[in-house]
């Protein structure tokens, strides 16, 4: 396992090195997602820590609290480019070239979108505070029937999607 600072800091590395615009809140759904297709597809967490399910999608608190002083700017942080497995690396950049390019807010209807969020919301209306859990059995499930159904697209692996 690694922790969800790790996750961040190869997306952090990854926009310093393109110049990419990357606000706390896209960070949020990259790390998201990075958890998400690695339940689904390895079926096991990157890391034990939840999400709720915010207003804006899902966010982890303790990696919001360290980059809200960014507020909706992009984050400026030097980080040197984590040390990973290939194996995880290579998942990280496979993330990263589906969901990379999306904005923020694309990244945010998307989740809103999806039923592990909607599950945790249940009948809140969209602009009511919740820090209701996103259950990982609730990510695993809707990302692994995602990828079944689109097991055959002979670029899955790549994108996932």
């Amino acid at each position: 396992m690694v922790s969800p600072f790790e996750v961040a800091n190869y997306f952090i590395w990854l926009a310093n090195e393109t110049g990419s615009f990357l606000s706390n809140l896209k960070l949020q759904k990259l790390v998201y997602y990075a958890q998400a297709w690695h339940l689904a597809l390895e079926d096991s967490p990157l890391f034990e820590e939840d999400f709720e399910a915010w207003i804006h999608g899902p966010v982890l608190p303790t990696l919001y609290q360290k980059y809200q002083c960014f507020s909706w700017k992009p984050i400026i942080e030097n980080v040197a480019k984590p040390t990973l497995n290939p194996q995880l690396e290579k998942f990280f950049q496979q993330i990263a070239d589906v969901y990379f390019g999306c904005d923020a807010y694309e990244l945010e209807l998307m989740t809103h979108q999806e039923d592990p969020w909607k599950i945790a919301r249940s009948n809140l209306p969209l602009d009511a505070p919740s820090t209701d859990i996103i259950k990982k059995e609730w990510m695993k499930d809707y990302y692994a029937s995602h990828a079944e159904e689109t097991e055959e697209d002979e670029n899955f692996a790549e994108s996932f999607i």
